[in-house]
């Protein structure tokens, strides 16, 4: 299972098989970037949020990667001053599934399924990808799956909107993370969490690994780009999406992996115990 589980984790790590169109959210309204295959009908969709002053810029390659797989990745380019709305910011990741799914993207009018929609993010954009995912009064999209990387913790708090949570979570931590550290933020959302949950410790990881490029904020921030972080939650969140958006079977044994490249530090998903590492 450990030799099947690395294959799959280097395999998900290099670009899919589709080629990839780039689209601009300021078109219909809300400023941001889209990322989709080129050609697709019913597809899933993902909304990502930026980290604390990030712009979505440093994200490309991730919402890339996610197209080329087969996956709409979208990320409003919204809420980047000091002081963001945490909660109008997840309002702005439905929004963003709500354009994705109501508008027929690309040359050939590729289509999203509106049951196939998750939310993701870095950072802040973590806690408000919590708050997006909570249920709300049933008339906007519902999300199917949230994956988050550093997550924050945002006012109102994403612990309280895990309890309300029944769509699969996956978060990622990096043990090097001197602002949102594994055993903090992280760890009391996948706590909290109401549905099945996992979380994976990233190795070396610090908070700003994740991110593409370079940015002023690096002075205030810790850490820098790490490409080896970056292949490794492209992997992750890719496995993810396709296995709890699309019902493709054929990555869920990574997620029963204990990998030293991302080892598990809480797993609620069968209420047994993690699995020794690989």
């Amino acid at each position: 299972m450990a030799s099947t589980a690395k294959r799959l984790l280097e395999e998900l790590s290099h670009q899919g098989p589709h080629d990839v169109l780039r689209g601009d959210l300021a078109l219909v309204g809300l400023p941001g970037v889209v990322f989709t295959p080129r050609t697709g009908l019913n597809l899933p969709a993902v909304a990502f949020g930026h980290g604390w002053v990030q712009p979505p810029g440093r994200y490309h390659g991730l919402l890339r990667h996610l197209a080329s797989w087969g996956i709409v990745a979208a990320a409003p380019a919204t809420h980047r001053g000091a002081l963001p709305s945490h909660r109008l910011f997840a309002a702005d990741l439905r929004s963003t599934l709500e354009i994705v799914t109501t508008l027929r993207l690309g040359v050939d009018g590729i289509s999203v399924d509106r049951t196939k929609l998750g939310v993701a993010g870095h950072s802040v954009g973590g806690g408000a990808a919590v708050l997006a995912a909570a249920p709300g009064d049933g008339t906007g999209p519902e999300v199917k799956a949230v994956a988050t990387v550093a997550a924050a913790q945002t006012i109102p708090p994403a612990t309280t909107a895990a309890l309300t949570i029944t769509a699969p979570g996956l978060h990622l931590a990096g043990d090097s993370d001197l602002i949102a550290p594994a055993s903090g933020n992280a760890e009391a959302i996948s706590k909290a969490w109401a549905g099945p949950v996992q979380l994976r410790t990233i190795p070396k990881m610090t908070h700003l690994g994740v991110t593409e490029g370079t940015h002023w904020s690096q002075a205030l921030l810790q850490g820098k780009p790490q490409h080896s972080v970056q292949r490794r939650v492209r992997a992750l969140f890719t496995a993810f999406f396709l296995t709890k958006l699309t019902g493709d079977k054929t990555y869920r044994e990574l997620f029963d992996a204990d990998l030293k490249a991302a080892p598990v530090t809480y797993d609620d998903r069968t209420a047994r115990p993690a699995p020794a590492p690989a």
